[in-house]
């Protein structure tokens, strides 16, 4: 076929896949085989993750899309994956303690009991991340007050990316988009942080050089090649957080927020500016380092999709899945908005919220509780951009909308309404890969630079406006300001 493709694989919570992206952004070939992580062998409701199993499952859809791949150029390999976690190895590479999942509760002990070393304040202030028990330091503390030993004789600490492309490459790096994750980094300075690491006993040997999205980290080894079935010599490119990928692969320009719709919703903005004094002041908020240099991603997230689904169950429990989100859809559809003075405050993980609905009446029906539900995450929703916008130093003008939560049609044009700005919705389900597979093109010099990679693209968009009902839900933050905040 002749074609120019980049592969990359993504290592993800419950896939693991391989993808080959053309030169204008489209994926020609793709295979993907589940991933799970695995119980603990001194505590099984622990979690951990086989690195081993990992790359035998790359191995697999590698193998899988080499046949579609024949006679076609492939110029560079690269990794994404999730954040946060990753292993203590030895200078050969190998293990010295498992890979202790996001999933796994070890760790919630010491965040709890942070403030033993720093406040969290503090720390979320240097190092732009809030508190999160799977969070890298609390599982660097964890192995240095459980197994001082593993400490000791390690040579690095690499995140999960940095060990898929040490076993690529033989190399040991820092994806510097997955050390944002880590809350070891002063933020605005994009280096490990002297004082965090200090106050906590970690030594900074443990961490080798930060490699940017985009450089090169090695080529593929001869072994491993013949195991993916890839040509070896292969550059191998960095990349790192999938987050941050997804957000460049999004077409999103500076000071443009995306929310990434799903069981949580995800906000966040690529800007050159950020207060990070003003985090700690709001939960679930974080300030990651965007895929360039020199850019941040702040952000906030919340419970969103989980909270229809919980309504879903309570109202809808017995009808067949999917027909039901339709049918949901048009009896929440038939309710005038602000659902006819029922009001729902859709905090629901926060015991301090008393979340729940209020202002039922003997006509309420359960298009009502669906419809206030929509409304309630979508004030929820301006509110956060309202601290974004302060967080970050912008003021948004538009917002970008992907994941599975776009695909409802009623809760975008509610967003649009409640917003008052338009909401566009991506069309395009591979960000993530997308992202990832520009900087790869850059990283090769097939393009100047991930942004003239990301001109070749065409993006598809449906865009909802505010319309008749933005009216409607002005008068009501008007005459109940207090009903932004979902009280």
């Amino acid at each position: 076929m002749n074609r120019d493709v980049v592969i990359v694989l993504d290592c993800g919570a419950t896939n693991v896949r391989a993808m080959a992206v053309d030169a204008q952004g489209k994926v020609v070939a793709k295979a993907a085989t589940p991933n799970a992580s695995q119980p603990a062998e001194e505590n099984d409701q622990w979690h951990i993750w086989s690195l081993d199993d990992i790359l035998l499952r790359f191995a697999t859809c590698c193998q899988q899309i080499a046949p579609l791949l024949h006679g076609d150029h492939i110029h560079a390999l690269t990794v994404t994956t999730f954040g946060v976690d990753g292993a203590l190895v030895d200078a050969s590479g190998k293990l010295v303690s498992p890979i202790i999942s996001w999933k796994c509760p070890r760790t919630a002990a010491i965040m709890e009991k942070i403030g033993r070393y720093i406040t969290p304040a503090e720390l979320q202030t240097i190092s732009g991340i809030g508190q999160f028990s799977f969070n890298t330091l609390y599982k660097l503390i964890w192995l240095k007050e459980n197994h001082p030993e593993w400490l000791a004789q390690a040579h690095s600490w690499l995140f999960i990316s940095s060990l898929l492309n040490q076993r690529l490459t033989g190399e040991f790096t820092t994806d510097r988009t997955m050390a944002g994750t880590s809350q070891l980094l002063d933020v605005r300075k994009e280096t490990f942080s002297s004082t965090i690491l200090q106050r906590t006993g970690l030594p900074t040997r443990l961490f080798p050089p930060l490699v940017s999205a985009g450089e090169q980290i090695g080529n593929l080894l001869p072994q491993i090649a013949e195991r993916l079935g890839l040509p070896a010599g292969t550059p191998v490119i960095a990349a790192g957080h999938d987050t941050q990928f997804a957000l460049f692969g999004s077409g999103a320009g500076l000071d443009q927020p995306v929310l990434s719709s799903g069981t949580w919703e995800i906000l966040m903005v690529r800007t050159p500016q950020v207060n990070t004094s003003l985090l700690p002041q709001f939960s679930g908020s974080t300030c990651e380092l965007d895929s360039c240099r020199g850019l941040f991603n702040p952000g906030l997230q919340w419970l969103a999709s989980g909270v229809l689904e919980w309504v879903r169950q309570l109202y809808w429990r017995d009808d067949a899945l999917p027909e039901v989100y339709a049918q949901m859809v048009a009896e929440a559809r038939e309710i005038r908005p602000g659902s006819e003075g029922l009001r729902m405050n859709c905090h629901l993980l926060d015991s301090q919220a008393q979340a729940g609905w209020h202002g039922a009446r003997l006509h309420t029906e359960r298009g009502h509780f669906y419809r206030s539900a929509l409304e309630g995450l979508s004030w929820q929703l301006r509110q956060n951009l309202a601290v974004l916008e302060e967080i970050g130093g912008f003021k948004a003008k538009e917002l970008l909308l992907v994941g599975g939560g776009s695909r409802n049609p009623l809760w975008n044009q509610i967003k649009a309404d409640v917003l008052n700005m338009p909401v566009n919705v991506l069309h395009d389900a591979e960000t993530t890969v997308l992202g990832a597979a520009m900087f790869a093109w850059s990283g090769v010099k097939f393009y100047a630079s991930p942004e003239q990679a990301r001109q070749q693209v065409s993006y598809r968009y449906q865009s909802y406006y505010p319309g008749e009902q933005s009216a409607a839900y002005h008068a009501l933050a008007n005459e109940n300001p207090m009903i932004v905040e979902g009280v």
